[in-house]
């Protein structure tokens, strides 16, 4: 399964070896100067949400840049939504926002894209994940130090010497089951992609190799990690873990359009589709089940959904300050990035500080970052022949959360 992640240094994707490359390529263009994309827009932007303030980027270079993942084969659709501000679902206050399209639908019918169109998200899941394990804490159902074995008896070989928190972190060292083949939904699987996965035969997976390194030796990313995670919620709930979510975050935040699908292979409409190449060819590789990734990357979610979510998340209304705090408390990644408890860090050029996460499965690419000062900020694309560059991606972000003229802040 393997969510692989983020571009930026949130990449940590499903996959720790594309995710680590790709998030170190990103990471590398934090020092790289920005150089402006032009042409026109494939697709419209979307009107702002009422007349945007000063505060917002600059929309038409946010366009540009988007416009040129498009224009450039990065990517079939590319769907952009930067928002100031938190929505407190309170019916008075409404963050301003700019949502931006380009690219197509399908290649078929080149029908435009839909800003508000649905995607799987990926290893962003794990942030929704992280934050029901963060309140269960704040219930006092358990302590980030409590050992996996005390609420998995039996699980995790060696869990007695593997906490919460180094399973939450990834550096518990546990393998990775989605780096053995056919185990990854990053990867063109034919007829397997409708297959049903189970978590426990996935554990058998990742169970039947060495750990990476003793627990709290290292780093390394590990779906295996997200799948516990979800165990342990299941457990301590005696729900299934998507249904904690809903009831915990997805349904209290209004978040109508993001869903966990089970084994529905499916991505509601309005939604753009997915590409694989295939023996030289497109193939459309938009339904699959994502059980097999499970809690580790089978979300769907929207670029509006996924900013109401950090908002809510980064500005401490879901958790309490002392799990919040724990979730951006990072450890070093052998990488130019830093990850925390289900949150990626990342340091623009400009000395902004976003945390959020990156995802991916097979046709979808997906990166939901929040900073400080109350912005958050979505892109969400298909990838296509060229593979996006460090440069498009990191120059998007830097538009998007740098002040004008890029100066530190």
């Amino acid at each position: 399964m393997r969510a692989r992640k983020s571009p930026f240094p949130l990449s940590l994707s499903l996959s720790v070896t594309v995710a680590v490359a790709v998030t170190v390529a990103l990471a590398a263009a934090l020092v790289l100067a920005l150089v402006p994309v032009g042409g026109p827009a494939v697709a419209a932007a979307s009107p702002m949400s009422p007349a945007s303030p000063p505060s917002l980027p600059p929309r038409g270079e946010l366009q540009s840049r988007l416009t040129h993942l498009v224009e450039s084969e990065a990517a079939t659709a590319a769907l952009l939504r930067v928002q100031d501000g938190q929505d407190g679902q309170d019916g008075q206050h409404r963050p301003a926002h700019w949502s931006g399209r380009a690219g197509v639908r399908d290649l078929a019918s080149g029908t435009p894209a839909a800003a508000h169109g649905h995607f799987r998200i990926g290893s962003v899941t794990k942030t929704f994940v992280a934050t029901v394990v963060l309140q269960l804490v704040d219930e006092g159902r358990l302590a980030l130090d409590d050992p996996i074995d005390r609420h998995l008896p039996g699980v995790v070989p060696g869990g007695d010497r593997i906490t919460v928190r180094q399973i939450l972190n990834h550096t518990s060292g546990i393998y990775d089951y989605a780096h053995e083949r056919d185990y990854s939904t990053n990867r063109w699987r034919g007829e397997a992609r409708f297959r049903t996965y189970h978590p426990e035969e996935l554990l058998a997976v990742a169970f039947a190799h060495e750990p990476y390194f003793p627990p709290g030796g290292g780093w390394h990313y590990s779906n295996t990690n997200y799948l516990l995670a979800g165990l342990l919620v299941e457990r301590l709930t005696g729900r299934p873990y998507g249904a904690e979510i809903q009831r915990r975050i997805l349904r209290p935040l209004g978040m109508v359009h993001t869903s966990v699908p089970g084994n529905d292979p499916r991505v509601p409409e309005p939604h753009a589709r997915g590409y694989a190449r295939v023996d030289g060819q497109d193939v459309d590789a938009t339904e699959m089940n994502p059980s097999l990734d499970w809690a580790a990357g089978e979300m769907i979610s929207t670029t509006a959904d996924l900013d109401r979510f950090l908002a809510a998340l980064l500005g401490g209304r879901l958790t309490s300050p002392a799990s919040l705090a724990a979730m951006r408390e990072t450890v070093a990644t052998g990488t130019l990035f830093r990850y925390g408890l289900g949150l990626q860090q990342v340091d623009l050029p400009c000395g902004r500080t976003l945390f959020g996460h990156g995802g991916e499965l097979l046709g979808f690419l997906t990166y939901a970052m929040g900073d400080a000062h109350g912005r958050q900020a979505t892109l969400s694309y298909n990838p296509y022949h060229r593979k996006a560059s460090a440069e498009d991606l990191m120059g998007i972000f830097s538009t998007a959360f740098c002040p004008p003229g890029g100066q530190r802040s």
